[in-house]
């Protein structure tokens, strides 16, 4: 077997290890971020679990760190009273960014680990299976639930030779993002194999497996190997590691090559991640803005890097540098070798351990601004600036372009090579800031500041559903499209009511306006739809507002179960023709729902006059999740 199966076959509870089938995993782990956080923990309370039943969950709090108002504090008294209560590990703002923090402390090969946060396979660096999914499924398997997906093509990315000059781990996945685009990775795990593995550290790694979520795959993963237990080592955890390597001639669905030596630094273009070209190509556009950091590109290792080439230079006077780091962990490390002295004295901005810039949390371009960042997502108005253009990139080509004051190949300001950079044989270990549960739950209360506000009761679907076409849309929308982040919205992600007043905001100003005059919406739309975050409120806000159906081209994996969970009932086209056929405003009736997709009969939609038939991909238990109103519904009922 290869290292996916292996791990895959000592959690499944039920299914086939054979592709296209539904399967259900056991979860070791998990892991919560405050901006979805909340949501989580009021659904796990819906539950009524007295603790959670994973071998070890944490929350952090590392997204809306910026506190304009009592919003988020309240949020974030909130998730530690529930930590308190419910058994889970609770990090606060500060602390680090959870899949940078989680990669240090707690994950450990073969375990799977389930996230509210679509980059949770960051762990896949050490040889984890890591999903990123939807708050209401992470409630679920801290209740002791499996979690389902469809078992996913095992696509081998075998690495040969190594990386040369200014070339680097980020480089690696810019091309296969480059090869395969956005939705090249729907319904694939990538294993990455080869000799060539071997000259990758664990947060090189991490950094591929981040990144391979913008391909829109279930997940990525590394062998845990000798590079694995070292890192293990170093952070005085070498009790976690266990080799885990793939079988000679494993076999795997399908096959990419990557030769490391012929890649060249690389950079994405604006606005999604798979507009990639080499740096050489774009040289000489001007630049306002560096950020470097974000859980792709903020270890310690990265940021050494940054130091080291921010020494006996300024930055370029145009230009605003900011450094967000990872954790704690490298940030302190980080003075301790006077490397963030360096930083500082070439006029670099120090923000605190936390995504920031990122999720749209401070950091704002000027208008039509150009940001270079090491982030992982560049979706247009993401950053809080709506004309502003992202580039992505590593922190070499970000530092250059620091200097410079212009996107150019780090070799034509730093050299022909890179410095070496040499970390400690053994990490500057401080868990203070982890703060342990309660004994006994039961004496714990659970603070609720006045935004809270509990889920309401959502219907399940009738046998007739005659529905408005509420939004016409094309391909590649996300979920930042749907229910934006930003400072502006996140606060209000415990309060359905409100929040879902910013729903397709940035696509249709008259959007929530048109739901609140019909009965029922259906969203109609192209390829992969719902690509992005994991965030499930870009469900929740759409199904507060009455829509019941979204009929697409192509869903993206975490958005189509999001929509599943919250009784949203997901179609595609048959015939993508028959996306021309529909216009904004038409009625769309679908007839004898409950008996043709209980017995798997053909399902037509009717519109203006004319009918076509849709696909619904449903396992039966997601049947009865649709015609109960969602999960939490089914639960409320007993089931």
């Amino acid at each position: 077997m290869n290292v996916c199966q292996k791990i895959i076959s000592k959690h499944l509870l039920s299914g086939q290890m054979l592709k296209g089938q539904e399967i259900a995993l056991k979860i070791d782990q998990s892991l919560t971020q405050d901006a979805t956080g909340t949501m989580t923990y009021l659904q796990f309370e819906a539950m009524n679990v007295i603790k959670v039943k994973t071998e070890l969950s944490v929350s952090y709090v590392d997204h809306n760190t910026l506190s304009c108002g009592f919003e988020n504090s309240d949020d974030h008294k909130f998730l530690q009273t529930c930590a308190k209560k419910f058994g889970v590990i609770f990090s606060p703002a500060g602390n680090g960014i959870c899949h940078q923090v989680h990669l240090e402390r707690f994950g450990a090969p073969g375990k799977t680990v389930i996230g509210s946060d679509s980059h949770t396979p960051t762990t896949g660096g050490l040889g984890m299976l890591a999903f990123g999914a939807g708050g209401l499924d992470v409630a679920c398997a801290m209740a002791g639930k499996p979690f389902y997906i469809t078992m996913p093509e095992i696509v081998k990315v075998h690495l040969i030779n190594q990386l040369t000059g200014w070339a680097s781990a980020k480089d690696i996945i810019l091309e296969l993002l480059r090869r395969l685009t956005v939705k090249g990775g729907r319904g694939k795990i990538f294993e990455f194999a080869g000799k060539a593995c071997k000259t990758l550290s664990v947060t090189e790694r991490a950094t591929i497996t981040n990144m391979a979520t913008e391909l829109g795959a279930t997940t990525s993963i590394f062998a845990s190997d000798e590079i694995t237990k070292d890192f293990l080592e170093k952070q005085n955890r070498a009790d976690a590691w266990t080799e885990i390597l793939p079988d000679e001639n494993s076999s795997y669905d399908n096959e990419i090559e990557i030769d490391l030596a012929q890649l060249k630094p690389l950079i994405s273009m604006p606005h999604s991640p798979d507009l990639v070209r080499t740096v050489e190509e774009i040289e000489g556009i001007p630049v306002d803005q560096v950020c470097i950091g974000s859980c792709t590109n903020s270890s310690l290792a990265d940021l050494t890097l940054a130091a080291q080439l921010a020494k006996g230079v300024k930055i370029n006077e145009n230009v605003s540098l900011v450094i967000s780091p990872g954790s704690r962990q490298a940030l302190s490390m980080l003075a301790q070798s006077r490397s963030l002295t360096d930083l500082i004295k070439c006029g670099a901005r120090l923000l605190e351990c936390a995504c920031g810039p990122c999720i749209g949390m401070g950091q704002s371009p000027k208008s039509a601004g150009i940001s270079v960042r090491t982030f992982n997502r560049s979706f247009e108005g993401r950053t809080g600036t709506k004309d502003a253009q992202v580039f992505l990139c590593s922190p070499a080509v970000a530092m250059a372009a620091a200097v410079k004051g212009e996107i150019i190949d780090p070799q034509k300001v730093f050299g022909a090579k890179p410095p070496e950079i040499v970390l400690p044989k053994k990490f500057f270990i401080d868990d203070t800031q982890f703060f342990a549960p309660a004994k006994s739950g039961q004496v714990v209360e659970i603070y609720r500041g006045p935004n809270i506000v509990s889920l309401p009761n959502f219907s399940g679907l009738g046998d007739t559903l005659s529905a408005q076409v509420s939004l016409k849309v094309g391909d590649n929308i996300t979920t930042d499209h749907i229910l934006p982040a930003g400072a502006k919205v996140l606060p209000y992600r415990s309060n359905l009511p409100k929040i879902s007043e910013f729903t397709f905001g940035a696509v249709d100003a008259d959007f929530v306006k048109r739901c609140k005059n019909i009965e029922a919406g259906i969203i109609v739309g192209g390829h992969n739809y719902g690509q992005g975050s994991s965030r499930e409120h870009a469900a929740l806000g759409p199904r507060y507002l009455g829509i019941r159906a979204v009929l697409v081209k192509s869903f993206a994996r975490i958005h189509q179960a999001n929509l599943i969970n919250f009784g949203i009932l997901p179609l595609t086209f048959i015939d993508e023709s028959d996306y021309d056929k529909i216009s904004l405003g038409s009625e769309i009736i679908f007839e004898n729902i409950k008996d043709t997709i209980k017995n798997a009969k053909p399902l037509f939609a009717k519109v203006d006059g004319a009918a076509f038939e849709v696909r619904y991909d449903l396992s039966p238990r997601q049947k009865d999740l649709i015609f109960a109103g969602g999960v939490l519904s089914l639960i409320r009922g007993g089931k």
